[in-house]
């Protein structure tokens, strides 16, 4: 019995181990000016364009770069949504017809007509620290 309680123990305490939290850098690369800041959020499915993220981020931007850094986070499947917040205002703008007036772009940059999809723009944070990058 005492082996077994021991064997348990250490399958356990190996496997919470090897959870270790991650980082994810996420950095936009082609911005069209340096006014304003980009606005990023991670996303799982459960929220994903439907509450607030589970995190998020602003960047200045320099050169048309902008880059933040998600840390602590858990092995598992995100979607990141950004946008060039041109006018500070903290939201994302809209054109009466409901078409952006500031660029944004997902995980993976697949961009498709209307609003962004779970299934394009999901990726799967593995144990190691990873960098995307999104262009818009």
């Amino acid at each position: 019995m005492k082996t077994l309680f021991t064997l348990c123990l250490l399958a356990i305490s190996t496997y919470a181990f090897s959870q270790e939290p991650v980082n994810l850098t996420v950095t936009v690369t082609n911005a069209t000016s340096d006014e304003g800041t980009v606005q990023f959020g991670l996303y799982s499915q459960d929220n994903f364009m439907k509450a607030p993220p589970l995190e998020s981020a602003s960047s200045s931007i320099k050169d048309g770069k902008a880059s933040i850094v998600f840390e602590n986070l858990e092995p598992g499947v995100y979607a990141v949504i950004c946008f060039h917040d041109a006018n500070g205002n903290d939201k994302m703008d809209f054109e009466p017809n409901g078409m952006p007036k500031e660029s944004y772009g997902t995980s993976n940059n697949i961009m498709t007509m209307g609003p962004p999809n779970w299934d394009a723009s999901k990726f799967e944070l593995g144990k190691e620290s990873t960098a995307i990058e999104i262009r818009f």
